[in-house]
């Protein structure tokens, strides 16, 4: 780069959108306590899963009635056994405005051949929720991992709804204010927010998602890993500590020490507290700047975590191989690895902002983007 480089530098460069960043100050000791080479099965396994979805409730305010259960196949997983085993009492609607939701409706439409009404949305904006009809089962992501927008409230939702609100918050709990009262199944992976290790799930289910599963058996198949009910009962053991198939106790520690992490700041408004901030600290210096904007459309449904940037320069002549060679100078300098936009996604950056980064450390980012944004310009030029 031509230009002089700005003087600071991120102490974490790394800006991944999943898995993300550990907490701050990890080590490798701090998985001591793990009970390696031991089964899950042993008191001690069953111990620390059960810690893990205590912690979770704690953490998170998951209300007392609500089953916390750890699942195979990290956010994906837990999405898919809500799916498979819930849908099909009601009718259905799939409301989709990023890739990932996308995906739901493949799966509901293409595999299940639910007749359901798609809801769709561009990148950068959300579905009107008050043309959802909540009598019908409704599935759709909380925070668009891959588009930068988000629900910004249950406000919408009724509270006497028939059907279930099924909701893929992977990349919103811990950092945002999930209304358990108005969703039925809520499902995340630790491997987001709280930087843990990835291949595991959490599955969070309401009474009403229960009673759902206990009445309702669906026209389809149901395989050994997504089945939580026995003899039209609910499987309690799953939710206790007696996972479906074997997990990682490294990780399950992995997971325990970054909740302890987290209560230890004050739990989920802490949490929330720090990706706010970090967030702000993206969109305060990208203001009043007309070479780079948002993705998000409407200050009020942009997400807190995964903030997707786009550039906005009438100069730029290929906007996807712009955005890829300056994600490409940032990961080169070492001041932000894997920060390029999700590959279906609009050109552009992707900064993750979850409550693992620290907001020095993306402050310190947003010159070396102006910095990259400049010499890639220049170099463009001299193409020309």
């Amino acid at each position: 780069m031509s230009k002089t480089a700005p003087a600071a530098r991120p102490a974490n460069p790394r800006f991944s959108s999943g898995p993300c960043a550990k907490i701050p100050n990890f080590s490798l000791d701090m998985l001591a306590d793990a009970p390696l080479g031991r089964s899950h099965r042993a008191a001690v396994g069953k111990a620390k899963l059960a810690e893990a979805i205590n912690l979770t409730r704690e953490v998170l305010d998951v209300p007392e009635g609500y089953r916390i259960g750890i699942v195979p196949a990290s956010d994906t997983g837990a999405v898919e056994m809500a799916l498979w085993s819930l849908l099909g009492a009601r009718k259905v609607e799939m409301l989709a405005w990023e890739s990932f939701g996308e995906g739901w409706v493949t799966d509901v439409v293409k595999q299940l051949k639910l007749d359901a009404v798609v809801r769709k949305a561009p990148y950068g904006q959300i579905v009107d929720f008050t043309q959802v009809d909540f009598n019908n089962d409704v599935v759709f992501t909380w925070n668009g991992t891959t588009s930068g927008v988000r629900v910004p409230n249950g406000d919408a939702i009724p509270a006497d709804r028939a059907g279930l609100t099924i909701c893929d918050a992977t990349s919103a709990a811990f950092a945002m204010d999930l209304p358990f009262d108005k969703l039925d199944v809520v499902t995340f992976s630790w491997q987001k927010v709280l930087g843990g290790e990835g291949a595991h799930g959490v599955l969070i289910l309401s009474p009403r998602a229960v009673e759902r599963l206990e009445t309702h058996t669906p026209a389809w198949p149901l395989p050994k890993i997504f089945r939580m009910t026995k003899g039209g009962k609910l499987i309690e053991g799953i939710f206790k500590g007696e996972t479906i198939n074997t997990p990682s106790m490294l990780c399950v520690e992995d997971y325990i020490v970054a909740l302890k992490w987290a209560k230890g700041l004050g739990g989920r408004k802490a949490l929330i507290g720090r990706a706010e901030a970090n967030a702000k600290a993206v969109r305060d210096f990208i203001a009043g700047r007309d070479w780079i904007a948002d993705l998000a459309e409407d200050p009020a449904t942009a997400s807190t975590t995964s903030v997707c940037l786009k550039f906005t320069d009438p100069r730029i002549k290929d906007g996807a191989a712009f955005a890829k060679a300056v994600a490409k100078r940032l990961e080169k300098e070492g001041v932000a690895l894997d920060a390029g936009a999700y590959r279906d996604a609009p050109a552009g950056l992707r900064i993750w902002c979850g409550s693992t980064v620290e907001t020095s450390d993306v402050a310190a980012l947003m010159p070396w983007i102006e910095h990259a944004f400049e010499a890639e310009i220049e170099a463009q030029a001299e193409i020309a």
